[in-house]
């Protein structure tokens, strides 16, 4: 860590960083295709996370009005359903809410009470509001306040998201650390002042030698612990 760096609030991402997306959408998929092979539920959570990069990409460019993480999912649910032939209401209304039942790493919860006991923590995501409170309660997460892209009609890398946190927090840029497992995000956050940690997950995008984070860990607990608290 950087020696001037001074946090006064944590502001952390949760899909990637703080529980695993991708094996909760595959788990869905097998809920519903328990046939399927794992070479075709990957096949087809590619196409599930390329659509809702793709729409994502579209409101960013304005090329689509926002709509939150919700409606994305339910069409990304609608078509993998029609490429799998699933015609069940119930089983397309499960996949399409994935999102909520995602599976922590084994060093979330730990490390995020440590991190809350010690600073107050803002949990800055794409995914909607009532994801973030179904996802809270299934994980057993903790943070103190959530902050979603649907507050601000904007998805993460928009500066008005990073801003938005900040506001919430009502501390200098500098005095928020960004935590994140995706470079990308991380960069978003620098843009706006925000000091950053990448936390390494096996699901993130990890920094270039071209990136220049104040903090990188190999878990949150190792987060925890460099920014103060005990184990």
């Amino acid at each position: 860590m950087r020696p001037t760096l001074d946090v006064e609030v944590v502001v952390i991402d949760v899909l990637g960083t703080l529980v695993d997306q991708p094996r909760g959408l595959r788990t869905a998929l097998h809920d519903v295709l328990p046939d399927a092979s794992e070479e075709s539920v990957r096949a087809l959570a590619r196409g599930w996370e390329e659509h809702v990069e793709t729409q994502q990409l579209l409101v960013a460019a304005r090329r689509r009005d926002y709509v939150d993480s919700d409606v994305l999912d339910a069409e990304a649910a609608r078509q993998v359903a029609t490429s799998a032939g699933i015609t069940d209401a119930d089983a397309v209304a499960h996949l399409a809410t994935y999102a909520q039942r995602l599976p922590a790493w084994e060093d979330t919860v730990h490390g995020l009470d440590l991190l809350a006991g010690r600073f107050p923590v803002v949990a800055l995501s794409n995914a909607s509001s009532a994801s973030l409170l179904r996802l809270d309660a299934h994980a057993g997460l903790r943070w103190h306040h959530t902050a979603s892209s649907e507050s601000v009609g904007a998805y993460k890398p928009d500066p008005a998201i990073y801003r938005h946190a900040l506001a919430v927090a009502r501390c200098e840029p500098d005095r928020a650390l960004m935590v994140a497992a995706h470079a990308w995000d991380l960069r978003g956050a620098r843009d706006v002042g925000m000091s950053t940690a990448y936390v390494d997950r096996p699901v993130g995008d990890p920094p270039t030698t071209d990136d220049d984070f104040d903090l990188a860990v190999g878990g949150l607990v190792e987060l925890a612990v460099a920014l103060g608290a005990p184990r």
